[in-house]
């Protein structure tokens, strides 16, 4: 078993930062509070789900499963990494979402190329750069052939036979149950508690009303996604291309630096592939650079931000809007404009961000230590 008692103790810590800025956490019993209504999959298509998550023995050569890229004791994310590491070290070129209250999700991917979780769930399987498992059917008999699952499929679906929809559906019926709401921000705006929220991160929320960020991350009166599921340019791939096309500084020794060339970079290192976004989907010349507005619930727990993962905290994603993006990329979303932020002011709103932090989300990432002990990966 691996075991994440670092990223774990991190989770914990946003708790204890939570507290200091005026928020109470509530039992994990209101984590659906804030969220749409959700049906609750057969718990044994859930099981089922869980096991396959877990399993490593699921990929071509047995190093990868679903849960080394979304790792559940770290908000089911990766917090170390810009980007996941897929097949054989290879870098992938997204962020890996977070999986919490991935069941509101419509489209997937962060392009949006799958319409439902169940599309979206075995294509990371066959993906040459992730599980690289060359085709369904070998998939099929990879699983076919693992004795272990023969009593969880029966009990999922009346008989032992795993097809590609029972693969996708159980681990979609265990994705949907990764539900964390009733965080500290819910329990004062739907559940009525007055005091569950402190003064700094109320300011907090006007200045994000305020700010327009509801624009793209919309609060309702009864409920809250905290994102409007479109597909946005932002300005961050623009960025980070153009930062990619610079030397980069190394520090050597205390009081010593020196810069890398991009020349001695393309002889030691692999170019970062190029990414179009939403276009890639669309085809469509205006979705260039675009890509699905994330939820902002647990946001804390979550980082690195933005689909690269190029901004390594909140304040660092702040400092990017109020920069006003990046203004060269003439496709970036004309609501983006720059603005000023105190820093009292900066502080409350990011006090906002942790009181979006579910105690169902630390929950759950314990159960999936549980999980991964339980999972067989021979």
């Amino acid at each position: 078993m691996k075991s994440w008692p670092a990223s774990f103790a991190r989770g914990l810590t946003v708790i204890g930062a939570a507290a200091s800025v005026g928020i109470t956490l509530a039992a994990p019993a209101d984590a659906a509070l804030g969220l749409p209504a959700v049906v609750t999959p057969p718990a044994a298509q859930v099981a089922l789900g869980r096991k396959l998550f877990f399993d490593r023995r699921l990929s071509v050569n047995g190093t990868l499963s679903c849960a080394m890229c979304h790792v559940p004791a770290q908000a089911f994310t990766v917090n170390e990494l810009r980007t996941s590491v897929g097949m054989e070290g290879v870098s992938l070129r997204r962020n890996a979402p977070s999986l919490l209250n991935v069941a509101f999700v419509d489209r997937l991917f962060l392009d949006g190329r799958a319409g439902s979780l169940e599309a979206q769930a075995l294509q990371p399987m066959l993906h040459p750069d992730e599980m690289a498992n060359p085709s369904l059917d070998a998939l099929m008999a990879r699983i076919a052939a693992l004795p272990d699952y023969r009593g969880p499929a029966a009990r999922a679906f009346g008989n032992a036979r795993l097809t590609p929809p029972r693969v996708a559906a159980a681990l979609a019926s265990y994705q949907r149950t990764l539900v964390a709401g009733g965080s500290p921000f819910d329990r004062w705006r739907y559940g009525d508690e007055a005091d569950a929220l402190g003064a700094q991160a109320q300011r907090g929320f006007d200045l994000f009303r305020t700010l327009g960020c509801v624009q793209c991350h919309p609060v309702g009166e009864r409920m809250a996604l905290f994102s409007d599921g479109a597909f946005h340019n932002v300005g961050v791939q623009a960025r980070s291309e153009e930062r990619r096309a610079r030397a980069v500084p190394v520090q050597l020794s205390a009081g010593l630096a020196t810069e890398v060339s991009l020349e001695t970079l393309r002889r030691i290192g692999v170019p970062d592939a190029a990414d179009h976004g939403r276009e890639e989907v669309t085809a469509q010349l205006r979705d260039r650079r675009a890509f699905r507005t994330p939820s902002l619930r647990n946001v804390a727990l979550t980082a690195p931000y933005m689909h690269d993962g190029s901004l390594q905290t909140l304040e660092a994603v702040l400092g990017h809007y109020a920069r006003g993006g990046s203004p060269q990329d003439p496709m970036q979303d004309t609501r983006i404009r720059p603005f000023t932020l105190s820093a009292p002011d900066r502080d409350a709103v990011i006090a906002f961000l942790a009181a979006l932090t579910s105690p169902a989300a630390l929950t759950l990432t314990n159960e999936g230590l549980v999980g991964a002990a339980g999972a067989t990966n021979e």
